[in-house]
């Protein structure tokens, strides 16, 4: 199982707008959805919970080094380079 968290300010509105989609695209590309979990939380909580995830996707700028790859998400909202992150986050997962 692969584990994804997307992460933004407060953890519940852009998170879950990010994440949503995210899925949709995931799906779209034919990946098996039972096969991820996704999580949200809040971008103050990353540190203490990146050891547990594969990827974070998040929705505001992150330059932290915590071990696992971190992938802006911010398209995700835009629109704008959404399959360019997608590609980064399955290279990721390496599916």
């Amino acid at each position: 199982m692969k584990k994804i968290l997307v992460a933004c300010g407060s953890g519940i509105a852009t998170s879950t707008v990010a994440r949503n989609k995210l899925e949709e695209d995931l799906q779209d590309r034919g990946i098996n959805m039972s096969q991820i979990s996704m999580n949200q939380t809040s971008i103050p909580q990353i540190p203490s919970m990146a050891s547990e995830y594969d990827v974070i996707v998040t929705t505001a700028r992150y330059k932290e080094d915590v071990g696992v790859p971190v992938i802006n998400g911010l398209s995700f909202l835009t629109g704008i380079g959404e399959d360019t992150a997608v590609d980064k986050i399955v290279e990721a997962l390496e599916m």
